[in-house]
C-alpha cells in the first residue's frame, strides 16, 4: 500500500502545483482563490452527504469543530498572505519559500516549545531547508515579496499542526469537508466580481483534491514517504515557471534552492 500512497501524493504534489500557477496567472489572485473554493465545496457537498448518511451519519465532537475553525481561520490568513506573495513577486521564488518555511518553523517549534531533539539527519534536513529557502528567495526585483511569501509559510506550519490532530477526532473525509467548508465561508467576502466559471471551478476542485489526495496518502503510507514525495510540487513549480512564465532571473538559483527543498524535507523524516 505504501506505493499507492506515494503515487497519491506525487499526484497531490502536481495539483497543488496546479493550482498555485492559475492562481499566479490571475489578474487578483485572492478573488480567484475566495471564489474557487466556495464553488468547490459547494460543487463536492452532496457527494460528501451521499457518504455521511452511508457512513451512518457520524459526527465531530466539539474538539473537532473548535479545531476545524482555528484551522479555517489560518487557511483564510494563508490565502490572503499567498496572494500577497504573487502579486509582489515570482511564483519560483514565493513557491519554493513559503513551502521551505514550514517545517523549518515546525521544527523550531519543536525545539524551543517541547524540548525536543534533532537526530544528525534531521538537522542536516534544516540545514538544507534553510538553504533551499535561501536561494529561491525572490531577486532584488521583487524583494517585497519576501515577508509574505516567509508569512505564508508560518500559516501552512499553523494550520498543518492543527489538522494533524484535528483530522484524528472523526472520518478524514469529514474534517476535511469541515475546513474547507469554513474556509470558504471565511473568504465569500473577497470573492465579489466576475470570473469565469470554468476555469474558477477548476482552481478549487485543484485546491480541495491536492490537500484530500494529502491526507488519503498518510492513511495509506508512512509520513517518511509522503512527506518528501509532496514537496516535488516545489520543483514542478520552479522548472514550470522559468520555462512557461519567462521567470529567468536567478533560474540556477530557484532550481537549486527547489531541490534542497525537496531533500531537506525528506530528511526531517527520516
Amino acid at each position: 500500500m505504501s506505493g499507492i500512497g506515494v503515487a497519491i501524493a506525487l499526484a497531490s504534489a502536481a495539483l497543488h502545483a496546479a493550482w498555485n500557477l492559475r492562481l499566479k496567472a490571475a489578474a487578483d489572485p485572492l478573488r480567484l482563490a475566495a471564489r474557487a473554493l466556495p464553488m468547490a465545496t459547494a460543487g463536492v457537498t452532496p457527494l460528501v452527504a451521499v457518504a455521511w448518511v452511508a457512513a451512518g451519519r457520524p459526527l465531530l465532537p466539539w474538539r473537532g469543530w473548535l479545531i476545524a475553525c482555528a484551522s479555517g481561520l489560518c487557511e483564510l490568513v494563508y490565502f490572503h498572505l499567498l496572494a500577497a506573495g504573487y502579486r509582489r513577486g515570482e511564483v519560483s521564488s514565493v513557491y519554493p519559500t513559503a513551502r521551505g518555511t514550514a517545517p523549518v518553523l515546525g521544527v523550531a517549534i519543536g525545539l524551543t516549545a517541547f524540548g525536543e531533539r534533532l537526530s544528525a539527519a534531521e538537522a542536516a534536513g534544516v540545514a538544507l531547508l534553510v538553504a533551499g529557502v535561501w536561494l529561491a528567495r525572490p531577486p532584488s526585483t521583487s524583494r517585497r515579496a519576501l515577508a509574505p511569501a516567509l508569512a505564508t509559510g508560518c500559516a501552512i506550519a499553523a494550520y498543518t499542526a492543527l489538522d494533524s490532530v484535528g483530522v484524528r477526532t472523526g472520518p478524514f473525509w469529514l474534517y476535511d469537508w469541515t475546513i474547507f467548508a469554513i474556509t470558504s465561508l471565511l473568504l465569500l467576502p473577497w470573492g465579489r466580481g466576475g470570473s469565469p466559471v470554468v476555469p474558477t471551478a477548476l482552481v478549487g476542485s485543484m485546491t480541495i483534491g491536492s490537500y484530500t489526495l494529502v491526507l488519503l496518502a498518510l492513511s495509506l503510507a508512512p509520513l517518511a514517504l509522503v512527506a518528501p514525495a509532496r514537496e516535488v510540487g516545489v520543483v514542478l513549480v520552479a522548472v514550470w515557471a522559468i520555462l512557461r512564465l519567462g521567470e529567468r532571473e536567478r533560474a540556477l538559483f530557484k532550481l537549486g534552492g527547489a531541490g534542497l527543498v525537496v531533500a531537506g524535507a525528506g530528511l526531517l523524516v527520516v
